[in-house]
């Protein structure tokens, strides 16, 4: 064992995060961290690197072990380059070049300065570090980062920054490597590659991701649930199966609770009803001692939180009726989309293009053709840069309610869009306009900017609709979580009741639980939809024709 993991109390302000998360990591045992939004994960990672300090428990690695994370933030680096940032983030390589560039000119006949010198050189080429900046110029080529090598840093959009995060990592060498949503910006290229560096690496990894494609690879899968983790030996399908059994036990165990604190409830009355009834001295002695001690009972056992219960949908439709009927009790909240389902609509052309062509000073692609109806999918692939993003926005652009104007230019083709449909859009980032409002204001004027009525009733009743809750309301939009701006995003997709929508990686951020939801949801809707996605189990999940640009 390389790290030794436990967390007895992690909180914020009143909050009590986290209680009881202990787990160990086996030298080159790769575990995926997964967890519903706002349980911990990101923390955990913070008090694993050592940025926060303010919890009580025991991290303990290895002797020697050396870690590197990938960082969330990126505040006063300077104008380094995007080079010196990564060669920067490497274990060692700063020392030792400090050593190999400083040490001639200083160390003389000194031995002890002679002998570390020599020591660097050695170290210095069987790390590899002669050709690091080559390796890394070229994997950031195939990251899709060209030429980025010698730009600022502080230059690069958040998703660049997370790409060269994850660069950084893969060519530090490390002993264990902590990873936090790596492939949240990856085409499917790009991800193909991280998973099988991945596999084939010898270092131990902690990976938070809800990227099943990625927890299909692990060794081991740690949930934190509830203020405590539990580990699931296996892969995701392995993950899923035990989960099944698990909670399927923990239902059990709750109903059993259930019934002792209203079997203790009724004996309190019974047992004060017998005290006062009774004239022996010593009956009443004992009926009081039993009143009392059913009364500890039952507030010790009324302490006892309702544990969050998940299983997936398959293995649901595999349950016996009795823990089918528990779960369908029992079952933790999940959000609600309410999309239309009804089978009365027609089935007509909603987009269509021949031989189309788009691109700005050049085109980016040709040939492409579309005809896509109510009802139908179509999923969009390709390489980042390829022209998915140019292609949805032309498709926009050709609504005649849409505010979008765009420099994009029609090199041959054209597309055709039913003028009235309404188009609900995902995108990956929430827009500036919402950063400065809190999460009930931000909803509002999302309604009023897209013409809707709206009430503060109707924003409650739809931010309880997708988990959020009384506490939330004032928080500003630009601190919310990855998954609680991704739920943010989704409210404002389905706002005018759409027929068509339009997804930019849509699982990006969001939980199990709320993927497997959406899946569903998307599966049964009546409209038609267009996604971009570089997730298997979604692309697979949603189907339909593909269109590869």
């Amino acid at each position: 064992m390389i790290a030794d993991i436990k967390i007895t109390e992690k909180s914020f302000g009143p909050k009590l995060l986290m209680s009881g998360v202990s787990f160990g990591v086996d030298a080159g045992e790769k575990i995926g961290i997964i967890g519903r939004n706002g349980v911990g994960k990101s923390t955990l990672f913070g008090i694993l690197n050592g940025s926060d300090k303010d919890y009580t428990g025991e991290i303990i690695f290895k002797r020697g072990t050396v870690a590197v994370a990938t960082s969330q933030e990126h505040h006063d680096i300077g104008d380094i380059t995007v080079l010196q940032y990564v060669l920067a983030g490497l274990p060692e390589y700063k020392n030792l070049s400090h050593i190999i560039e400083t040490y001639p000119e200083t160390m003389g006949d000194n031995m002890k300065l002679i002998n570390e010198y020599s020591d660097a050189l050695s170290r210095f080429t069987d790390k590899g570090f002669y050709q690091i900046e080559e390796q890394i110029e070229r994997e950031l080529d195939n990251f899709q980062l060209p030429a980025v090598a010698h730009r600022t840093f502080a230059s690069l959009s958040g998703g660049q920054k997370r790409l060269v995060e994850v660069v950084k990592v893969m060519h530090s060498d490390a002993d264990i490597a902590l990873i936090d949503e790596p492939t949240n910006h990856m085409d499917y290229v790009a991800k193909a590659q991280f998973i099988e560096w991945m596999k084939e690496s010898r270092e131990a990894m902690l990976v938070i991701t809800h990227d099943r494609d990625v927890l299909e690879q692990v060794d081991r899968i740690v949930e934190l649930k509830d203020g405590s983790s539990v580990s699931y030996k296996g892969n995701y399908d392995a993950y899923l199966k035990q989960n099944a059994v698990s909670t399927g036990t923990q239902m059990n165990d709750f109903e059993l609770t259930e019934k002792r604190i209203a079997n203790l409830k009724v004996k309190v009355l019974d047992y004060q009803r017998l005290k006062e009834k009774s004239r022996n001295p010593a009956t009443i002695q004992k009926f009081k001692r039993l009143e009392m001690t059913s009364r500890q009972e039952l507030a010790r056992l009324q302490e006892v939180e309702k544990p969050t219960f998940w299983i997936d949908k398959n293995s649901v439709e595999n349950l016996n009726y009795k823990v089918a009927a528990q779960y369908d009790k029992f079952k933790a909240k999940n959000i609600r989309m309410n999309l239309k389902d009804d089978e009365s609509r027609s089935k007509h052309v909603l987009i269509s293009a021949r031989d189309l062509s788009l691109g700005y000073d050049k085109p980016l692609f040709k040939d492409i053709n579309i005809d896509l109806r109510e009802g139908e999918s179509m999923e969009i692939r390709g390489r980042n840069g390829a022209g998915k993003t140019t292609l949805i926005k032309a498709i926009l652009g050709h609504v005649k309610s849409s505010n979008v104007v765009s420099s994009i230019k029609t090199f041959n083709g054209e597309i055709k869009l039913d003028q009235h449909i309404r188009i609900g859009v995902y995108e990956q980032e929430v827009s500036p306009t919402y950063f400065d409002l809190n999460l009930e204001t931000a909803v509002e004027k999302m309604y009023l900017d897209k013409k809707l009525p709206i009430s503060t009733t109707k924003v409650r009743s739809i931010l309880s609709d997708f988990l959020f809750n009384d506490n939330d309301l004032k928080i500003p939009v630009s601190v919310l979580s990855g998954g609680q701006k991704a739920r943010f995003q989704i409210i404002s997709m389905l706002a005018n009741d759409p027929q068509l929508l339009i997804l930019d990686e849509p699982t990006n951020h969001l939980d199990l639980p709320s993927i497997e939801e959406l899946e569903t949801e998307l599966k049964k809707y009546s409209g038609a939809v267009v996604y971009v996605s570089h997730d298997g189990y979604f692309c697979d999940a949603m189907g339909g024709q593909i269109l590869k640009i």
